[in-house]
């Protein structure tokens, strides 16, 4: 929960169903009123075969909406539908119900069957359409998969975008980190210069107490000002300690405060192990004809997401077409045998593969221009 919000995340599981059930409803709303009028279109077909009495009005039908309902794709995938056509007196003429045998045997006359065409035509017909869409078919899991592709990358580029800000982060800690590094041993050298005074100090006072016991001896006119220079000169030296102290005092604190930031980047550095680990797994689960390098997969880690993103359109080139993919040049290893084959990719991106003897893909290295020089060292000593 540290790079998405709860909030967002029971959106993004609630919105599919939602989303699902809501499409299907308009989904078979719209088919019905499509396939309505598509049927109310074709459903009598040519009228001339029908006036001449050389076939019946409701095989016609019959035939032409059969015909028409073989011919959509939607209805194997799930959508269910039933038609019926009637007269206006509630005579079904569609779907066909039992008739004798004996009667369908018999040769019709034409003339009578032109007639009753056109009393059944004359008298009106009605179509009806109800249509379904069934759960758990091709058409409505079709639906449901879309969804949750999208909401999938919806959580994603919101993941990516944290992944971002916790990067930014850890570079701000560092940069305090040195600057409170630099800062106490700037202080260490203080200190140093001070306790080189407070020594220095020391030796003067020593040196003053023993010339102040000569002196003693030889006059005691000269008594009172020894004794101010010497009370000067510890309270230079109580001073000296005084500011000795402060100063230990902010390396303590400074200290503690490098301990708390080293902390937090040992938390960051498992933190990203662990998402080391997510692409290690994610790239062996959908990529089956290629292997990925750990340095490969340490580069791609530190690539911008859209270098990402057009850096795994690489990836997935390799592992569906290899020889489709643009090679921009051969790189050799030491005493100029071939090691690698160079891509690029959004312009700065390097990708660097090798084809083993059984012919499969082997990523070895993913970084950008600036880093081509470590990639390619790292190339010439495998």
């Amino acid at each position: 929960m540290k790079y998405i919000s709860f909030k967002l995340l029971i959106i993004c599981i609630l919105l599919p169903p939602v989303l699902y059930v809501f499409s299907i409803q308009s989904l078979e709303r719209h088919l019905q009123g499509r396939y309505t009028k598509e049927i109310e279109d074709i459903y009598t077909g040519d009228t001339r075969p029908l006036f001449d009495g050389s076939i019946q009005l409701k095989k016609a039908i019959n035939n032409n909406i059969d015909s028409y309902l073989k011919s959509k794709t939607l209805i194997s995938w799930g959508v269910k539908t039933s038609v019926t056509v009637t007269t206006k007196r509630n005579t079904i003429l569609y779907p066909t119900v039992f008739e004798d045998e004996q009667v369908l045997l018999l040769q019709p006359d034409p003339m009578k069957v032109a007639a009753d065409n056109y009393n059944i035509m004359n008298e009106g017909l009605v179509v009806n359409v109800d249509l379904k869409l069934a759960h758990n078919t091709i058409a409505s899991n079709a639906i449901l998969a879309f969804y949750i592709f999208v909401v999938g990358f919806v959580l994603y580029f919101y993941y990516s975008k944290s992944i971002n800000k916790a990067r930014r982060e850890e570079m701000a800690k560092n940069n305090e980190i040195a600057r409170l590094l630099e800062m106490e041993t700037k202080q260490t050298d203080s200190i140093k210069d001070i306790k080189r005074d407070s020594v220095h100090l020391t030796s003067e006072v020593n040196k003053l107490k023993n010339k102040l016991e000569n002196e003693k001896i030889k006059t005691s006119l000269n008594e009172d000002e020894m004794i101010k220079e010497i009370v000067s000169l510890e309270d230079k030296i109580n001073i000296n300690l005084k500011h000795q102290k402060k100063k230990q005092d902010e390396i303590d604190a400074l200290k503690e405060k490098i301990n708390l930031l080293e902390m937090g980047r040992h938390k960051e550095e498992k933190q990203k192990a662990k998402r080391f680990d997510s692409i290690q797994k994610r790239f062996k689960a959908l990529y089956k004809n290629i292997s990925v390098h750990k340095r490969a997969l340490s580069g791609f880690i530190e690539l911008t997401d859209d270098m990402k993103i057009k850096g795994e359109e690489i990836i997935h080139q390799l592992n569906e077409a290899p020889d489709l993919v643009p090679i921009k040049r051969k790189v050799f290893g030491k005493k100029n045998r071939e090691k690698a084959l160079e891509v690029i990719f959004a312009y700065r991106g390097r990708l660097y593969f090798r084809k083993s003897k059984e012919n499969k893909i082997e990523i070895l290295a993913i970084g950008t221009k600036n880093t081509q020089a470590k990639e390619l060292e790292f190339l010439s000593n495998l």
